[in-house]
Parts: C-alpha cells; sequence; structure tokens
C-alpha cells in the first residue's frame, strides 16, 4: 500500500474519491491543517533591525510606484 497527498479542487472529485472508498479501492483520510507558530513569531529578530528597515522602505516605494502607474 501507498499513501498520497491529494488536493481537492472542487467537491465531484471529492464524492468520486468517495466513491472509490465506498468500492473499498481506497481509504480516505481527513488531514487536518494544524495552525502551528506565525511566521511572524517563528523569524521575530532574524533580520538585523538596519536591514529590515532598509527592506521595508523598499517595499513601502514598491507599492507606491505600484498604486501611482498608469494603465
Amino acid at each position: 500500500m501507498e499513501t498520497v497527498l491529494v488536493q481537492i479542487n472542487n467537491n465531484n472529485a471529492y464524492r468520486f474519491l468517495k466513491g472509490l472508498e465506498d468500492l473499498h479501492l481506497i481509504k480516505v483520510l481527513k488531514k487536518s491543517i494544524q495552525s502551528g507558530q506565525k511566521l511572524s513569531e517563528k523569524y521575530a529578530g532574524k533580520l538585523p533591525s538596519d536591514i529590515a528597515n532598509e527592506l521595508q522602505n523598499y517595499v513601502t516605494q514598491s507599492r507606491n510606484e505600484w498604486n501611482k502607474r498608469s494603465i
């Protein structure tokens, strides 16, 4: 037996898998997504403050340029 991870994109696919399970061809296992540590907590203090400030300024400038663009 082999276990694979499948992403269900619509209800029809899920019903199809449940049908295969009813025929005892597969077993559908539920995998709950665990909410782990927030990324802000995980990476807090990882960048030196001067680099973090420089990055934040760059992001702010990029967003401003994006918002000012004319299409």
